[in-house]
């Protein structure tokens, strides 16, 4: 067996076991390009709001989240947005039972900004609880099958053998070494590589179907080593992506890594919420200046209580992400004092580059343009993954 045709069993065969996952991770994928639009569509109940007045001013987040927490007295709500995206929307909490309480059944709640209504909630992703839940579902498809860690395990798996089979594909299309015995070909590799780009629409199925699959594979081939590798990133962070990538590039350490754990952890942060939000936007005012960034917005706010801990998420002039910053401030949760801080890129350089990949892959950046990119992208793999398998198929009947 030759060289080529060894990568060539091989890539049928990684493609094998690709291809319901990618079909499934393609199509999803497709739709979480617009998971914010659909939602709304779907659950417009929840997630359109209308001001009372033309220049009505929304309540203070704190004044909401107080709402929230007198709602879910055996809640602890610990995560909260500074802001909504426009003067329509909601603004969301996420909730979780207390040490020692039975489950919730919602931990995504929607307020009216200016009422302070509570307008629903859901448990995220559960699709039991009907089409209310169905764009966090294909989230969790997408992710992980919904299946938790198992399926996260899976698709990280499958991604490594994607950026393999990335290479083994490409290499596969290259025209192969001319036959003494054979007719002349073109001597330029470029020549004869051309009709690897295109396709035969007017020939027969199967060899439209080989066209759609090598041709398919080429034309977005970056873009798509770009997403198995992010899908590594993602799924396998701690356990594959970051210790490999750390022996060529550095990475800035969690800030809490330090920090002990409490036994006992407070319910709420003992400065006070607005108190250490007060000071964590001074730290992070200080910081961008020390950096030399623009702070744009100042999106979210946490309680970590194990780490006695308030994390301040912004967007800064260091995000890459158009549509939720991943600049991070920490102070404690007591004293108000400087726990660290984490930037998304020009602090170390397997940050930028884990940045970058994560929000490709996401579809935050490059604005409507490359999300139209994206959602194709998604139904390029999708495609690829079923021709391949009826290339084999087809092949398989012929040898029988």
């Amino acid at each position: 067996m030759t060289v080529r045709r060894r990568f060539v069993v091989l890539h049928r065969y990684i493609g094998l076991v690709m291809s319901g996952f990618l079909i499934i991770a393609g199509l999803t994928g497709a739709l979480l390009v617009w998971y914010y639009e659909l939602d709304a569509l779907i659950n417009p109940q929840w997630l359109r709001v209308e001001p009372p007045a033309t220049h009505s001013e929304p309540l203070s987040p704190f004044v909401l989240r107080e709402k929230v927490d007198e709602a879910f007295p055996t809640a602890a709500v610990n995560w909260m947005m500074l802001t909504s995206p426009d003067a329509h929307s909601p603004v969301r909490f996420f909730i979780a039972p207390e040490p020692g309480t039975a489950a919730l059944p919602i931990d995504e709640v929607f307020v009216d900004p200016y009422s302070g209504n509570i307008l629903g909630g859901r448990l995220w992703g559960d699709i039991t609880q009907g089409v209310t839940n169905l764009m966090p579902f294909v989230h969790r498809l997408h992710h992980s099958l919904a299946l938790g860690t198992l399926g996260t395990w899976a698709f990280g798996i499958v991604s490594l053998l994607w950026i393999l089979d990335c290479f083994i594909g490409a290499w596969l299309t290259f025209p192969p070494r001319q036959s003494r015995n054979g007719p002349p070909r073109p001597r330029r590799f470029w020549k004869r590589w051309i009709p690897a780009w295109k396709v035969r629409w007017h020939a027969t199925p199967h060899k439209r179907h080989f066209d759609l699959h090598r041709a398919g594979g080429l034309w977005p081939w970056a873009l798509l080593l770009v997403f198995a590798w992010s899908s590594v990133a993602m799924n396998l962070h701690a356990e594959i992506y970051r210790p490999t990538t750390e022996t060529f590039l550095a990475f800035q350490e969690d800030p809490l890594i330090h920090v002990p754990v409490r036994e006992l952890p407070s319910r709420h942060p003992q400065i006070g919420w607005e108190q250490g939000f007060r000071i964590a936007r001074q730290r992070l005012e200080t910081l961008a200046a020390e950096r030399d960034f623009s702070i744009e917005a100042v999106e979210r706010f946490a309680y970590l209580p194990d780490k006695n801990a308030l994390k301040l998420m912004a967007r800064t002039g260091r995000d890459v992400n158009q549509r939720f910053g991943e600049t991070w401030v920490y102070v404690d949760a007591t004293t108000g004092s400087p726990l660290g801080h984490y930037l998304p890129t020009g602090e170390a350089s397997g940050d930028t580059l884990t940045t970058w990949l994560t929000t490709l892959h996401i579809a935050t950046v490059g604005g409507l343009p490359y999300r139209l990119v994206v959602t194709l992208l998604g139904l390029v793999v999708a495609m690829l993954s079923v021709t391949g398998v009826m290339i084999w198929w087809r092949k398989r009947k012929a040898r029988r």
